[in-house]
């Protein structure tokens, strides 16, 4: 075969892949995975998009968001990304964070401060993924649309599939969350916080900054869900943890830092040492678990139904 010929075999080829990059699929037609961890070939980064939610497209329920194997808790023990058929991008609101982005199943989507969102990249690998499973879709996957712009919305490649993006910023849900609307995952370790339908951090505002604080809105609180949430802005603190409440002599071990420090389980209480700001206490390590907010940086573990302290986060807040 000729050269002269060879190069019309390829420029008819190259033709031909052109057109059918530029055919659309699905309602919302294709959008290409960009921003590529590792590459990935043009055929596997079409992706079809509709609009409104899985259920109301008639989608296979079993095979998306709504799986039992999708849930969150499910997804951590698994050493490599869930791959789905579909996936569905939600504009809701759960707890205090409003708006925030969920997937077909009613979880909070999260993302992670240090990731980068130009270009699209994840650093959250290994056993982190674990914690955070990413949101990943199967190459010719479908993505639902409920109230998100989808120029808001990316991929990048990841394992089998592709992890979707919005904003530039790689989304995950977070193995605590137990159930659809629970916000556990927001404020851990001063980096995951909810994502908005824009990509911004769910809970802070316009400007990614705290919401100003009203002093007439409530004071301490306790439980998983507290009225005022600790957010990224963390302040280097020094605290006291004691094992008797009445004595603060009693030291069990001094914490300090900023942002999400772990502490020793075997104290009673918590105070200033020198003479820092509120603090949020944890029944897990990492900030997981139970929480409360210590406005004034002390106080009585047991006061805040929380048996043991294993992790404070030290820093600001604000009211939500």
């Amino acid at each position: 075969m000729s050269r002269t010929r060879s190069s019309v075999f390829a420029a008819v080829a190259l033709a031909g892949t052109l057109l059918l990059t530029a055919c659309g699929g699905g309602d919302e037609g294709t959008q290409k995975a960009e921003g590529s961890n590792s590459a990935g070939s043009a055929d596997q980064s079409q992706l079809s998009f509709q609009k409104g939610t899985a259920k109301q497209n008639n989608a296979d329920l079993s095979t998306g968001d709504t799986a039992a194997d999708a849930a969150p808790a499910r997804q951590s023990q698994v050493s490599s990304p869930v791959v789905r058929k579909w996936v569905q991008l939600s504009a809701s609101a759960a707890g205090a964070l409003d708006p925030v982005v969920t997937n077909g199943a009613g979880f909070v989507l999260y993302r992670f401060d240090k990731d980068t969102a130009d270009p699209s990249k994840s650093n959250c690998v290994d056993d982190c993924q674990k914690t955070w499973p990413p949101l990943v879709v199967a190459p010719k996957g479908k993505v639902f649309i409920d109230g998100i712009d989808k120029s808001k919305i990316g991929f990048i490649k990841r394992g089998k599939g592709f992890q979707v993006t919005l904003g530039g910023w790689p989304v995950y849900l977070f193995s605590k969350d137990q159930a659809p609307g629970d916000t556990n995952g927001q404020g851990v370790g001063g980096t995951w916080f909810g994502v908005t339908p824009d990509g911004e951090r769910a809970g802070q505002g316009t400007d990614g900054s705290a919401p100003e604080v009203d002093p007439a809105d409530g004071g301490q609180q306790g439980g998983d869900q507290p009225k005022r949430e600790l957010v990224e802005r963390s302040v280097e603190g020094r605290y006291k943890i004691v094992e008797d409440p009445n004595d603060s002599e009693s030291a069990a071990g001094i914490v300090s830092g900023k942002g999400c420090v772990n502490t020793p389980s075997f104290g009673a209480a918590i105070g200033p040492d020198e003479g820092s700001g509120p603090i949020k206490i944890w029944s897990g390590k990492d900030c997981t678990g139970k929480s409360a907010l210590l406005e004034d940086g002390s106080g009585t573990f047991a006061n805040f139904g929380i048996d043991k302290v294993n992790s404070i986060f030290i820093g600001e807040f604000a009211a939500n």
